[in-house]
């Protein structure tokens, strides 16, 4: 899904995402009310995962009970949230207001909610759904009294039954974390890790270490595996993050971690308060014949700095001489907002780039002039995906893949590429609404929702598995580089 800052794109929600995941034990609002598919990736409790998709623009609908949203409303991205064990979404942790809504406010939310989705929902026949019983069924429930817990688990389940799996709604509190992600303005206590649940062989995996933690000084790098905390496991019985990296700033816990190839391994690592943006690795890597190639990890496009980052990267590692390629790694890129998305590829990529399509017209997504780095533009670039390359993240790579300029590697990704939007009512929670979908700018026949994208060559890999060394989809990028 796609938002539009607010677009979003999001792999199934998150969130999406981040699609990164900060550490369980990182400090938040309660846990999200958006139901999170079985595929995807766990998110902490820090932070709302997101759906991905075009720029997003921010406007609330007039606080009437039947009001609709402003005609801009605010396009959002998505984020992969954690496969629930349920068909129904997460229920909060704890109130999410102080004070009980009256019910005159949450007639009105609701009835916002359920107009926007009348009127705005990409799928006319709202999935095979009766949209008008849902009001009917929902209006009573409200009528009959909801705690603020009780009632905006109702409006997320109601959103959730639309079976997308990329709409999602949003309390205040979560709207303001996800605020916060995007101004890259982290701030929680920690070691300082973005980890992922890996249920199937009982760890999370890190996909991101910030500079300057305890993480990074404890010797924890991307790659590695944490499995058990202060002897606790890192997952909770139904293969759900716990919160046990989360303590008093500090003190120090005991992390049992795996680098992949090697025995497991317990490292002491302080926690201590985390803040700032989420991190873009790169680096520079030769091939076996001697070819100079960049790496960029990029983890999400949720953080206003990615884009900024991503350049500064490109800066350094021209910095002695141009490039002879560029590997863009989007596997565990959950997608984020429309104008980081955009800002990000502008650097490779310049013009009309496809199209978004709605229920009532067509818009042409353009990425408007290059942004080029000591040449960027025409570097050959290699975009490695995978399952959890979702909404912007997806949408991104099957853009440089469908325009030429990329030869993609990895492995099919799931399709969801449809656009979000985002809606904000009365009482200061959100809706973020599949509103749009994408069509490629080259093979206007494709549909990615239904497809995915599908590399030009497969590689699996996964992450917990394999260092940056001994990566199978690495090594095939930079045979392809050596070969071209």
């Amino acid at each position: 899904m796609l938002l539009n800052r607010r677009l979003w794109i999001i792999f199934p929600l998150l969130l999406a995402v981040l699609a990164c995941k900060l550490e369980a034990g990182a400090a938040g609002p309660p846990a999200s009310l958006t139901p999170r598919p079985s595929s995807t990736h766990t998110v902490s409790p820090s932070v709302t995962p997101l759906p991905t998709g075009t720029p997003t623009a921010t406007s609330s609908p007039s606080p009437t009970a039947t009001a609709s949203p402003s005609p801009s409303p605010t396009p959002t991205a998505s984020l992969t949230l954690t496969p629930l064990p349920s068909s129904t979404p997460a229920l909060l942790t704890a109130t999410p207001t102080p004070t009980q809504l009256p019910l005159a406010l949450q007639m009105e939310v609701f009835e916002e909610l359920w107009k926007t989705v009348n009127e705005e929902y990409l799928y006319a026949d709202f999935n095979g759904l009766d949209w008008n019983a849902v009001h009917e069924e929902y209006r009573q429930r409200i009528e009959a009294g909801l705690s603020n817990l009780d009632f905006y688990t109702a409006m997320a389940d109601m959103i959730y039954s639309l079976g997308d799996d990329h709409s999602q709604f949003h309390t205040p509190e979560q709207m303001a974390v996800i605020d916060a992600k995007y101004a890259g303005e982290l701030d929680y206590v920690g070691i300082g890790v973005i980890i992922s649940a890996v249920p199937e062989r009982q760890r999370a995996v890190i996909l991101g270490v910030f500079p300057g933690s305890p993480a990074e000084k404890a010797g924890l790098q991307i790659h590695d595996s944490i499995l058990t905390v202060d002897g606790q496991p890192i997952l909770d019985a139904e293969g759900f993050l716990t919160t046990i990296l989360r303590g008093p700033e500090g003190t120090t816990v005991s992390v049992e971690m795996q680098r992949p190839g090697e025995a497991p391994r317990t490292v002491q690592v302080s926690r201590q308060r985390i803040s700032g943006s989420v991190p873009v690795p790169s680096m520079v890597l030769t091939t076996p014949g001697g070819k100079r190639v960049g790496y960029i990890l990029v983890s999400t496009f949720m953080d206003s700095t990615v884009d900024d980052q991503v350049g500064a990267a490109l800066e350094a590692m021209t910095a002695k001489g141009p490039l002879d390629g560029m590997i863009i790694d989007n596997r565990i890129n959950p997608g984020g907002y429309q104008d980081v998305f955009v800002g990000t590829l502008r650097y490779f990529l310049s013009g009309v780039a496809g199209h978004f399509i709605n229920r009532q017209r067509e818009s042409t997504l353009d990425l408007g002039k290059a942004k080029d780095i000591n040449g960027s533009q025409t570097v050959p670039m290699v975009v490695m995906v995978g399952p959890d390359t979702v909404s912007f993240g997806e949408i991104s790579s099957g853009i440089l893949q469908d325009t030429g300029r990329a030869y993609v590697i990895g492995e099919t990704t799931d399709g969801n590429v449809e656009l979000l939007l985002e809606y904000n009512f009365s009482d200061g929670s959100s809706a973020w609404i599949a509103h749009d979908t994408f069509r490629p700018l080259n093979h206007p026949e494709a549909n990615w929702e239904k497809t995915g994208i599908v590399p030009d060559l497969n590689v699996p890999a996964a992450w917990d598995l394999y260092t940056l060394e001994t990566d199978p989809a690495v090594k095939a990028a930079l045979d392809y580089f050596d070969n071209k």
